[in-house]
């Protein structure tokens, strides 16, 4: 069985700072590009930032570039989303998802999802 565990989400006065996880079982990580997505209610899921198998390439959403910043420790098997200057627009249910079927910010590429963690950002 494949597992995605994110963790790191809460609550956060606008300007403040979030960094999220994301814990992959290890046969996925290796070779598979990583990717947040996130959910606001009554909203369409949305990417966010993705990052290649190597760490060496990484997308961001015009929404989140300059502020988030995504990275990953294959020692560790986790991929990470720092979020830095949150606004309240950015208050979702944030995912991380796995694939090695290419990368980018589609989410039909992505083969394994996590169960999401809460982001609210209060004004």
């Amino acid at each position: 069985q494949v597992h995605l565990v994110e963790s790191g989400g809460g609550l956060v006065q606008a300007g403040g700072s979030l960094r999220l996880s994301c814990a992959a079982s290890g046969r996925i990580f290796s070779g598979y590009a990583m990717g947040w997505f996130r959910q606001a209610p009554g909203k369409d899921r949305e990417f966010v930032a993705v990052i290649n198998y190597s760490g060496g390439s990484t997308y961001y959403a015009d929404s989140v570039k300059g502020r988030f910043t995504i990275y990953r420790d294959n020692a560790e098997i986790t991929v990470y989303l720092q979020m830095n200057s949150l606004k309240p627009e950015d208050t979702a249910v944030y995912y991380c998802a796995a694939t090695r079927r290419g990368w980018g910010p589609r989410d039909q590429l992505y083969d394994y999802w996590g169960q999401g963690t809460q982001v609210t950002v209060s004004s």
